[in-house]
């Protein structure tokens, strides 16, 4: 890594510290990639496990009835082998499309916004993955928070409109920009500059969503207003 981008990190990490009063911590944001595979890894093993479990029970039962048979035997080891390979590719752990994620179940909103988020990190200038790994962190704790919570309130549908709507438009608005163009400046600031502004402002109105979750003043939540004036100020988009 050049001194330059090790330089721009370090920025982007004091500019965390002074904002929220808390650490950047590089090895929680690792852990929590790791975490997610190894869940997401745990729950292809699980699937695995069930269907050929299914397939041998399957197996002996057929085999009171009517004997398998060296024939019979190798077309359960070939049903095995051949469950065993498709859940293991099947389905493709990929992530949300944005399209999808305005319908999304709000209690699993901010888990399959944050797996998108984390897929688009190579396409982020420096910075901006700094950032974009913290609001992967506030979003754990927002669904956390939302697991209880219901569909249909003023909240939520705050709480869906910035997480699955306003977020993944404003990084896919910075993706449209030519490679060439995202550092050059335009009204004072670079898009590289407006996503990793866009991306703390949002970043900070999660986490004052949470905050008012967790003191249940619901009704602030609900009437917080829109906070991308960042991306939607005049000549700055």
């Amino acid at each position: 890594m050049s001194d330059t981008s090790e330089q721009t990190i370090a920025a982007a990490r004091a500019a965390y510290e002074r904002i929220t009063g808390a650490r950047y911590d590089a090895g929680y944001m690792l852990r929590r990639r790791r975490d997610s595979g190894v869940q997401r890894l745990g729950k292809r093993l699980a699937r695995i496990a069930i269907a050929d479990a299914a397939i041998l029970v399957a197996a002996v039962v057929i085999g009171l009835i009517i004997p398998l048979g060296i024939m019979g035997a190798t077309a359960v080891m070939a049903l095995l082998l051949a469950a065993t390979v498709t859940l293991a590719i099947w389905p493709p752990d990929a992530p949300v499309a944005p399209e999808r994620l305005r319908q999304a179940d709000i209690r699993a909103l901010p888990t399959q916004t944050a797996r998108w988020l984390d897929s688009q990190r190579a396409a982020l200038p420096a910075p901006a993955v700094a950032v974009a790994d913290r609001i992967g962190v506030r979003l754990d704790t927002l669904g956390a928070q939302l697991a209880g919570l219901n569909e249909e309130t003023p909240a939520t549908g705050e709480i869906r409109r910035l997480v699955g709507e306003q977020l993944p438009e404003f990084v896919r608005d910075y993706q449209r920009v030519p490679r060439e163009l995202r550092g050059t400046p335009r009204n004072g600031k670079t898009p590289d500059r407006q996503l990793t502004d866009g991306l703390e402002l949002i970043e900070r109105q999660i986490g004052q969503m949470s905050e008012e979750l967790a003191q249940g003043d619901l009704d602030s939540l609900a009437t917080r207003g829109r906070y991308l004036e960042v991306k939607y100020r005049g000549g700055e988009g």
